[in-house]
């Protein structure tokens, strides 16, 4: 199980409440009794006694209990899979039914540019008349918007330059159908650097946002048909690159704590973010550091789920190559939004509340633009900024002078 402690298993907790000092919700709300309460203390008793526990709802997933955790106990998971637990004998809202299915909305909407077009231009209205607070989803949280055409119907009319090295890129539901000029952008990159990409339709979402909403059994489905693909490449000697932290997080580690899997070492090895792949790139000295001078100062914030998995910020040793780049560390703790948990209406005050010192530092900073791996957090970053926020690879691209 890697570092972590069999996920059902709560007694390796030792009760010292460092995961307390570490959560965000917990410095947000007194509301929360805290990630050991809720967590291993409470699955004890969860074994015997069904009482409804109301502090379920307040845990965001981002696992900085479980970064913390002296024992290793997966904390975070304990509380999801009590979630999802709680949900068997209760009905989702409609807000988390529409929140954690991002895939199927995303097919959807990119069928077709004004299929979109008319999707965006209905969430803007309804978040200026407060028309989707009715639904239960929050109107001052940072909806993202459905691209023209998804990532797979990019990547199909681009063509690659002939590369000596061949990797597998998971794109996930946001590149996918959100913003799939990351994807573009990963790709143009990699053939900078004499790496072709590939790509395999049959992925589906990682679920991240269903473990979020409590759909644990379908996380599950989606775990045994993705770790099925991932192992079929990786035994086929390719790398596997994401440039979402999230999916990389849940990838490689969080189904084998979630549905207790022992094969995903078969290709967990393999995989990698995109800006720790073109570190090591870069530590072989392969990386192209033939750079445009971009004169340029950026504010990067650390997401909550790169954190985790313990490979360091490639970021900060990856830009500062590209001439004229300053960057500014946010050093804000969590973004606050953690995946669908900043759009329910219920836990986005206490969200609004976490991402207030990443926004304010943002405001006041010089730099022209925020940079930030996590899909979700440059949302957040954007958020009554007015500056934008940007995935790394785009700063890369830029200073490679590509379109």
């Amino acid at each position: 199980m890697g570092r972590y402690l069999k996920p059902d298993n709560p007694d390796n907790c030792i009760s010292c409440n460092i995961c307390l000092t570490a959560c965000p919700v917990a410095k947000a709300t007194r509301q929360y009794r805290g990630p050991k309460m809720t967590g291993p203390a409470l699955s004890r008793l969860r074994k015997f006694v069904q009482d409804e526990d109301t502090m379920l709802k307040f845990c965001s997933n981002c696992k900085n209990c479980d970064r913390v955790c002296p024992s290793g106990v997966p904390i975070s998971t304990l509380n999801m899979k009590a979630r999802g637990e709680y949900y068997k004998t209760h009905k989702h809202t409609f807000a988390e039914k529409m929140l954690s299915n991002n895939e199927k909305m995303g097919k959807l909407m990119t069928l077709n540019p004004l299929i979109a077009f008319g999707a965006n231009m209905g969430m803007k209205i309804s978040k200026i008349t407060k028309m989707l607070d009715i639904i239960g989803i929050s109107s001052d949280a940072p909806l993202p918007s459905y691209a023209p055409r998804s990532f797979y119907d990019l990547f199909r009319k681009y063509e690659q330059p002939k590369c000596s090295k061949k990797v597998l890129f998971f794109p996930g539901c946001y590149v996918s159908f959100n913003e799939p000029s990351v994807g573009m952008d990963l790709v143009k990159v990699l053939n900078h650097n004499n790496v072709e990409v590939c790509v395999d339709e049959r992925f589906v979402c990682c679920g991240s946002p269903m473990i979020s909403a409590g759909y644990i059994d379908k996380v599950e489905q989606n775990a045994l048909h993705n770790i099925t693909i991932l192992k079929e490449w990786a035994a086929k000697g390719y790398d596997i690159i994401t440039t979402c932290t999230t999916c990389g997080l849940i990838l490689k580690q969080e189904y084998e704590e979630f549905f207790d899997v022992n094969t995903i070492h078969e290709y967990s090895s393999h995989m990698y973010d995109s800006i720790e792949y073109l570190q090591m790139l870069h530590n072989k000295g392969e990386f192209n550091t033939n750079f445009i001078p971009l004169n340029e100062k950026v504010i990067y914030h650390t997401p909550c789920h790169l954190k985790v998995q313990g490979f360091g910020r490639p970021s900060f040793e990856i830009l500062p190559l590209i001439p004229g780049v300053e960057m500014e560390d946010a050093d804000s703790g969590c973004c606050g939004l953690s995946g669908i948990y900043g759009y329910k209406k219920d836990t986005a005050p206490v969200a609004k509340i976490i991402g207030t010192a990443l926004q304010q530092k943002i405001k006041n900073s010089s730099a022209k633009e925020g940079v930030c791996e996590c899909n979700i957090c440059r949302l957040q970053m954007q958020n009554g900024t007015e500056k934008r926020a940007v995935h790394p690879l785009t700063i890369i691209k830029r200073a490679y002078g590509l379109n």
